[in-house]
Order: structure tokens, then C-alpha cells, then sequence
């Protein structure tokens, strides 16, 4: 198992095939192992790299969740592929892990060759995704197939990985702010926006990744008619066939 350090702690990693490097972020309370049956078909045409944000998978625990968790996190990812000695570097992010994704590309743009930016609620915490959250998760905490999922992830201490998970989207919520500390608009890389009409968590994806492309008409936009939350997981192999063409096009 490979390790980098960010901060005194250890955060695991690992490589999957050869080629192109391409980064695939997880989303909230999630790990590198969402994308157990993604990575043989990923690793085929390029070289995979998967890592699990601080607290998360295989990477050292945390007693706190840093507030602005997904600017944070996307400085972990800086400092992995300062690691990895990648020049460029194309990235996928789901769900929490586009938002990481977004701010990697608005901070270090130099490092970022194509974005990919799939299932997310855009620039702010959606009101009727935090104002329920205490309540959903105590339920989903309570059922069979979410359980196997977190432990699956995490391990025995998967609960406490979803608490935290928890408390850090009520917190961030209270501050106001938005998930980017860049506009969205300074975003010049080549990027790809990517989402589900029927995405569970995530209502009028239509429209709020309309309002992003309003600010930075550059963004493209790919809705799939079919599938849930995340696009990528849900539309599999239609998924992979447009990051493909995507990507060895740039």
C-alpha cells in the first residue's frame, strides 16, 4: 500500500494501470473503493490513480473534518500529484468529490489537463439537502445495504466516518459560503459538467449547472436522461466513452 503525508498525516493511494494519468475523486462519506468496477475498464486506457481523502478508506483517521472540506481536500490532491511528479493531470470528481475537483482546477490550474466535474450541487450547499441531513442519514445508518456500502469504505469505524461527514455539511452550511473560494468564472481549463435528470440528491440539475455555464460559457454540459446519483456509477459505460473522447481530444 502506497502512502503521502499531508499535514502529519497519511493518506493512501494507488496507481492502476499505464498511460494517461487520470485522477477519480470520491464523493462524501465515500472511499477510493466506489470504483472497485470502474478501474479495470478505466486502466485500459489510462493510468488510474485513486486516493482516499483524510479520514477516509485506508488513509489515517481524523478527529475533525476540516470546515471547508472540499478546498481542503483539494489541496491534499495538490500535494499528490506534486507527489506522483505528473505535469498535467486529467481529473474525475463525483458528487463531494467534483467540488474537490473544481477547486483543484481554480487553484492549480497549471497542474490540470481536462476536469471533470460529475454529480454536484454547484456553487452552495443545497438548503433542502442540509436541512434534512441529521434525520436521513440516522435512517440510512439503519439500513442493510447502506451499512455493507460504509463498512465496505471504512472499515468497523464507518459511523464515525459518516458523523463527522455529517457535521462538516451542517457547519459548512452555517458559514454561507461558497464551496469555491475562486468564481467559477475564472475556470479557464477545458471541463466537462456531467449529471443525471434523475438524480436523487441533486433536484433541477438543469438549471444549476445552466446558472454555472451563464458565468463561464466555456463549461460543457452533459445530462444522461437514465440513471441516479452519481452519473458516472449509474451510466457506466456511456460515462466512460465521453471522457474518453473528452480527454485524448485536448
Amino acid at each position: 500500500m502506497a502512502y503521502f503525508v499531508f499535514k502529519n498525516k497519511k493518506v493512501f493511494y494507488r496507481t492502476i494501470g499505464k498511460g494517461e494519468p487520470l485522477l477519480l475523486l470520491h464523493g462524501n462519506t465515500m472511499s477510493s473503493k466506489l470504483f472497485v468496477t470502474l478501474t479495470r475498464k478505466y486502466a485500459k486506457y489510462f493510468k488510474v490513480i485513486l486516493v482516499d481523502f483524510p479520514g477516509h478508506g485506508k488513509s489515517e483517521r481524523v478527529e475533525k473534518f476540516e470546515t471547508d472540506f472540499w478546498y481542503y481536500n483539494s489541496e491534499v490532491i495538490y500535494v499528490l500529484i506534486q507527489e506522483l511528479k505528473l505535469e498535467k493531470v486529467s481529473v474525475v470528481g463525483t458528487s463531494g468529490g467534483a467540488l474537490v475537483a473544481i477547486n483543484l482546477a481554480l487553484e492549480h490550474p497549471e497542474c490540470m489537463k481536462y476536469l471533470i466535474a460529475d454529480s454536484f450541487e454547484g456553487e452552495f450547499p443545497l438548503t433542502s439537502y442540509v436541512e434534512t441531513i441529521e434525520k436521513d442519514r440516522e435512517t440510512d445508518k439503519k439500513k442493510l445495504l447502506a451499512k455493507v456500502i460504509w463498512w465496505y469504505c471504512h472499515g468497523s469505524d464507518w459511523e464515525k466516518v459518516v458523523d463527522l461527514d455529517t457535521n462538516v455539511n451542517i457547519e459548512f452550511y452555517k458559514t454561507g459560503k461558497s464551496f469555491f473560494h475562486k468564481s467559477i468564472s475564472a475556470l479557464q481549463e477545458p471541463a466537462l459538467i456531467t449529471g443525471s435528470r434523475k438524480d436523487e440528491y441533486c433536484d433541477h440539475l438543469d438549471k444549476i449547472y445552466g446558472d454555472l455555464k451563464n458565468k463561464n460559457q466555456k463549461l460543457e454540459i452533459h445530462l444522461f436522461e437514465q440513471g441516479g446519483h452519481p452519473a458516472m456509477i449509474t451510466n457506466t459505460n456511456a460515462f466512460l466513452e465521453i471522457i474518453i473522447q473528452k480527454i485524448f481530444q485536448v
